[in-house]
């Protein structure tokens, strides 16, 4: 029978506090917070095509609050994420084909698919709000 004083500590798992912050780590963590976002915008989906089948009034109330500054917050939140989400997948799947393994290609892809998500959000906020491209 072995003492608390004669038997080693036993090693920490590794966790967030213990690893440098990385663009791979901090993008696998915004992908799985942009999936749990978007699930969570799965209701405002519904109340839209619900809206859309009740009919030219229930919709323009739903767009009046998609005009408000929080409706506007929310819906360019849950277009970041489903972009963002959406090419953060797309890397995955080229990694389980094979491409982009190297740190290189982990960092270009990474800057890709967060420059995307970034450019494709503004590209619909500027059609959205009238703008010419």
């Amino acid at each position: 029978m072995t003492s608390h004083s004669t038997t080693k500590a036993r090693p920490l798992s590794p966790h967030l506090q213990i690893y440098k912050p990385q663009i791979s780590s901090a993008m696998s963590i915004f992908h799985r917070i942009t999936g749990v976002v978007l699930s969570l915008g799965l209701p405002i989906f519904f109340i839209w095509l619900t809206s859309l089948v009740d009919g030219a009034e229930s919709y323009s109330i739903f767009v009046s609050y998609c005009h408000t500054p929080l409706g506007q917050t929310v819906l360019f939140g849950l277009a970041w994420s489903f972009f963002y989400h959406f090419f953060c997948g797309l890397r995955h799947l080229l990694w389980d084909a094979g491409y982009f393994l190297s740190i290189k290609g982990l960092y270009t892809s990474g800057y890709i698919a967060l420059g995307l998500s970034i450019l494709l959000t503004a590209t619909l906020a500027l059609k959205i709000y009238g703008v010419a491209l």
